[in-house]
């Protein structure tokens, strides 16, 4: 029944989200590393255009334009320190930091969209009927709302305004749900 169908959409929704979160990361380290390739290839084919590029950017930073000039000087003397400052002063990417790891990501992922996705479910594992969907509606309304109101420790936000957005939120994206499930037939019998 209902156990059944919530773990199996608790499965599916934590591989789903494990699965978009390693792409995610791993599509954003190639780009970077992508965009790193260009400014090497670009460095090897115009080290004077680059040198002018990186002039530029201390220029606007602050530096007068022979201190610019110096500093471009002394950063292309060296191919690798060169690519590294092109990185991240032109492309505001840190080589040596491209992100984190898909895989942390994608098991960190799927954990926590288990761990939110396993509270509604735990009413329905000692109860049945409409008594666990009661239960399951109030839990889950309680946990939307700590979330929400946890978030204010980042935010500096008030409680209930963080956690009321949460609440509102998730109670709107169950009612979606559910309204798919009556529109295609499904029945909570618990």
């Amino acid at each position: 029944g209902i156990l059944v169908t919530g773990l199996a959409g608790l499965l599916a929704g934590a591989c789903s989200m494990a699965l978009g979160e390693w792409v995610s990361v791993t599509s954003a380290r190639e780009l970077a590393e992508r965009e790193i390739r260009i400014e090497s290839s670009e460095l090897r084919e115009d080290p004077e255009g680059e040198g002018e590029e990186l002039k530029l950017i201390y220029e606007a930073k602050g530096l007068s334009p022979s201190e610019a000039e110096t500093m471009a000087r002394r950063l292309l003397a060296d191919r690798a320190t060169a690519i590294d400052a092109l990185a991240r002063e032109e492309l505001g990417i840190d080589p040596k930091d491209l992100g984190g790891s898909p895989w942390e990501a994608a098991v960190s992922s799927f954990v926590l969209f288990a761990i939110g996705a396993v509270v509604p479910i735990l009413p329905f594992v000692v109860m049945r009927g409409s008594l666990a969907v009661a239960s399951s509606v109030v839990v889950s309304g309680l946990a939307l709302y700590g979330i929400g109101g946890a978030i204010t420790i980042f935010t500096g936000k008030p409680v209930w305004r963080s956690g009321g957005r949460q609440l509102l939120l998730g109670l709107a994206a169950a009612g979606v749900t559910f309204g798919i499930g009556k529109l295609i037939g499904v029945a909570i019998t618990g």
